[in-house]
């Protein structure tokens, strides 16, 4: 039987990403436009404070946009940050940070320990809690990929597209446990994963060129697209089909089949994947799987189109 990924309410990262993409990502809230994707080099990694995430180098104008720059920081960050740590990552004057990290601290959004490091707070942890509740594209999903993951018996993912990256929304974990990059709230590269190559097969071919050409491509393994013309190329080759692979694009010894969940009209660009070992799943299991995958995400999507639309609402 397949396990649902529960909310956690000890790991702080996990409930932080979904409350944080939880602005953003739910079906009634507009997401990042594609045209204007918030990529980061590679190279800017080496010595980021908070590797993964992009230092918060342009203009933020406003006392909230500011405060959740902050918390942004702090939240993705993979140790806990001094001070000295979040004014360095975020390029704020000290006394500006100083104030906004009181702001967060009085609101419960963040707690100032005894080692004088800071960490998401309970109260951002009832926010999460409300969000993952209240998302109605992985509910929709849920019961869907969960027929996946019982026929697959391997694991199952849901993601949405945001810039040039793809965060995931849920993931039910295979019979046997596969130690991969995979969480839910994490995010991933789109151009070397396969539900984010899926989703991008739902852009208009314009605005997939507009992102392919903004990334800074990174070889995360030899078989690692790098120019933006083997990525539109591999697009192209999904959207014809309607699923595509990742082949140890992104992780060593992981394969995946993923396809689009395609909702026109909506704010969100989607895929599903199943995702195992590359010794256990290998090309022509993946292909096999491919049109059962892409009849799942087509599922979805009606469900999406008859419960979200203004008839179903009442």
């Amino acid at each position: 039987m397949f396990q649902y990924m529960e909310l956690d309410f000890t790991k702080w990262n996990y409930s932080l990403g979904v409350t944080l993409m939880s602005r953003q990502m739910t079906v009634d809230v507009a997401m990042p436009d594609p045209k204007k994707p918030n990529l980061k080099k590679p190279d800017d990694q080496k010595h980021d404070a908070v590797p993964g995430r992009a230092r918060k180098t342009e203009t933020v104008t406003g006392t909230l946009g500011k405060a959740v720059s902050l918390l942004e920081l702090i939240a993705f960050a993979e140790k806990p940050m001094r001070f000295t740590d979040v004014v360095e990552a975020c390029g704020q004057p000290r006394g500006t940070v100083h104030r906004q990290l009181s702001h967060l601290v009085a609101e419960g959004l963040i707690d100032h320990a005894a080692d004088q490091t800071y960490a998401v707070g309970l109260r951002l942890l009832q926010l999460a809690a409300k969000a993952w509740s209240g998302n109605d594209l992985r509910s929709i999903a849920a019961p869907h990929l969960a027929a996946l993951q019982e026929a697959t018996q391997e694991s199952v993912h849901l993601a949405v597209l945001n810039g040039g990256q793809v965060t995931y929304l849920d993931k039910m974990e295979g019979k046997q446990s596969l130690r991969m990059h995979s969480q839910v709230g994490k995010t991933s590269p789109a151009y070397c994963t396969g539900v984010g190559k899926a989703a991008l097969s739902l852009l208009a071919i314009k605005d997939l060129a507009g992102i392919a050409a903004g990334l800074d491509f990174h070889r995360f393994t030899q078989n690692t697209l790098v120019t933006p013309e083997a990525l539109i190329e591999d697009v192209s080759a999904i959207r014809k089909n309607g699923y595509g692979f990742d082949l140890q694009e992104h992780e060593i010894g992981i394969h995946c089949v993923a396809a689009p969940v395609r909702a026109p009209g909506r704010n969100f660009y989607a895929a599903i994947s199943v995702t195992g070992p590359a010794y256990r799943v290998d090309l022509e299991q993946l292909r096999k799987w491919g049109p059962l995958v892409r009849e799942t995400a087509d599922k979805i999507a009606a469900e999406l189109a008859f419960k979200l639309s203004p008839v179903a609402g009442g």
